[in-house]
């Protein structure tokens, strides 16, 4: 409880209020970076598979241009099965992003570069947020316990209906 006082003095939290908003506050930050590394963390993945697609779609599409002019032949289809699959997965997978012009793979493995920084900057500030959060609740909690307002209402209620 002394360490408690002390962390409220330090900070200037003796009024609940005060504590109680901060503590909101840290976790509304908290919570925030969070998403933002999870959203970074999304695009990232997307891009990555989006990278596949394209580089195998490049290296199969000659394949899949002589599996058409071979006429769809089943014979050509049995020799060149991968490629012709690896194709159609990778034009599959475009026709339902909605991709009219692909994105060149420089271009994606730059935003990707982009987004690994700023993911790598946002988790620096997460651990601090964190940790700033963490104790703020600890010391919320030590608050809570020592003037009773961790107690459930019905608790309260039994104590008033004592103190009659």
């Amino acid at each position: 409880m002394a360490q408690t006082m002390n962390y409220l003095t330090e900070h200037g939290l003796l009024d609940y209020a005060d504590l109680a908003a901060k503590a909101a506050a840290a976790t509304e930050r908290y919570n925030g970076l969070s998403e933002k590394i999870k959203a970074a963390e999304r695009r990232m993945a997307e891009i990555a598979v989006l990278k596949t697609h394209i580089i195998n779609y490049s290296k199969t599409r000659d394949v899949y241009v002589a599996y058409r002019k071979a006429g769809y032949s089943k014979k050509f289809k049995a020799e060149h099965e991968s490629e012709i699959l690896l194709h159609q997965a990778a034009k599959k997978a475009f026709d339902e992003l909605g991709l009219k012009k692909l994105p060149t793979v420089k271009s994606l493995q730059a935003e990707y570069a982009a987004l690994l920084a700023e993911k790598k900057s946002a988790y620096a500030d997460y651990r601090r947020a964190r940790d700033e959060m963490k104790e703020l609740l600890t010391v919320k909690a030590n608050v809570d316990r020592l003037m009773g307002y961790d107690k459930s209402e019905t608790d309260m209620e039994v104590e008033r209906q004592e103190e009659r």
